[in-house]
């Protein structure tokens, strides 16, 4: 595991001190193979101290992906906002919000998407995941009230879209949005072939 840059936790928060450790960790080694003692000790406070804080290990993952859910939702959602043309053009705005995110953020991405950040153990992760799925169903619905859109089913425009964006995210975090294989602009190439299907 590579070195995180100590941060000695003196007073105040300490749950948001345990917390930024733990996503300063996963921001530089991209993965979340820390123990809580490790977060403890870059913290600079016990080996006891989190567990005031978090159940265990699971529990801390868990509020990060939850913090990542909401991250995410915040940066489609102000990415849509500066577009007041179409709802195709929110589309691609949101899409590309979506994957900038993730190749910015790429351990906390693959930690909100993989089974040890498990929503069923916790309604508050659960709800932060719809609340940021809801942004691209809200614009699906949007899309077909004016016509826009074809009158797909929601939830099948949804899984494509889904597993779109997804799939392209998690290419190009690592590395195989190749030019050679893909083009120079592969990311709106895909989109649009996408979109014309649901347009």
């Amino acid at each position: 595991m590579s070195e995180t840059k100590e941060r000695p936790y003196h007073h105040g928060d300490l749950r948001r001190a345990l917390i930024d450790t733990a996503l300063a960790m996963l921001a530089t080694d991209q993965n979340w193979t820390f123990t809580l003692r490790e977060v403890a000790r870059r913290t600079g406070v016990s080996h006891a101290a989190p567990y005031k804080h978090f159940r265990d290990r699971e529990d801390l993952l868990r509020e990060l992906a939850r913090l990542g859910f909401v991250q995410l939702g915040e940066s489609m959602t102000q990415a849509m906002s500066l577009i007041q043309s179409s709802v195709r053009e929110q589309f691609i705005a949101g899409a590309q919000a979506c994957i900038d995110f993730a190749l910015c953020n790429a351990g906390l991405y693959r930690l909100i998407f993989s089974a040890d950040a498990d929503k069923s153990m916790d309604p508050d992760l659960h709800a932060a995941a719809m609340k940021t799925f809801s942004i691209l169903l809200q614009l699906l619905e949007q899309g077909q009230k004016d016509g826009s859109f074809r009158p797909i089913a929601i939830d099948a425009l949804a899984a494509a879209s889904w597993a779109q964006v997804h799939g392209l995210a998690m290419l190009a975090i690592n590395g195989q949005l190749l030019e050679e294989k893909v083009g120079s602009e592969p990311v709106l190439a895909a989109l649009n072939v996408l979109l014309d299907g649901m347009c």
